[in-house]
């Protein structure tokens, strides 16, 4: 939701501090605690008004640290996209390491960085957990949408035993005789044949 709905939710307006939105929300929070366990639908409305509650408070929080962080003059979102877009992709990492509160922007920018490092499973699951967070975000379903193309094209191209085990120290190009210890069963069979010709000739010379 926006920032707005999420003050609305908590009885709160813009421009609320941090110390209103946590007192307003630990009152709602014990009042829907509360009324949950009533009977019918007023202890289910409690229960649903409980799951958004605590998602409006975790994202208020959030966008509180995200602009203080801006305000102060350290890390934040613009300057991650500023690394990335120079191609400093270790700093950007670092400087998202460096917040504690993790919205779905912070996701959204970290599978990028992820991207970056062609780590193409990585950069996916963070992009659906940032869609989990804003649903309706366009902008990362389409992000998502072209990820998944691209995985789909690589491994067409590649394979379906392509870079199975690149993780593992193994390389695209290595056959699969070489990754289970070269042509193990071809040097078997050969001196199998070879034992059946001598044993042939010694019976012949007796």
């Amino acid at each position: 939701m926006s920032k707005k709905s999420n003050l609305e939710l908590l009885g709160l307006s813009e421009g609320a501090t941090e110390e209103e939105i946590k007192d307003a929300y630990t009152k709602l929070r014990a009042k829907y605690l509360e009324d949950r366990f009533k009977d019918g639908e007023e202890g289910n409305e409690a229960a649903r008004m409980l799951t958004r509650l605590d998602a409006a408070y975790a994202e208020l929080m959030s966008q509180l640290a995200e602009d203080q962080n801006a305000s102060s003059g350290g890390t934040s979102f613009e300057k991650v996209e500023e690394y990335i877009r120079s191609g400093d992709i270790q700093e950007a990492q670092r400087v998202l390491d460096s917040f504690n509160e993790r919205n779905a922007r912070w996701h959204y920018l970290q599978s990028v960085v992820f991207y970056k490092k062609s780590w193409m499973n990585e950069s996916k699951k963070q992009l659906e957990i940032a869609m989990q967070l804003e649903p309706d975000n366009e902008k990362y379903k389409d992000a998502y949408r072209k990820l998944c193309d691209r995985i789909k094209g690589s491994a067409q191209q590649a394979g379906p035993e392509a870079g199975r085990g690149v993780y593992e120290g193994q390389t695209m190009q290595q056959t699969s005789d070489d990754q289970m210890g070269g042509n193990f069963c071809s040097w078997c069979i050969q001196c199998c044949a070879i034992n059946m010709c001598v044993n042939m000739l010694c019976n012949c010379c007796r």
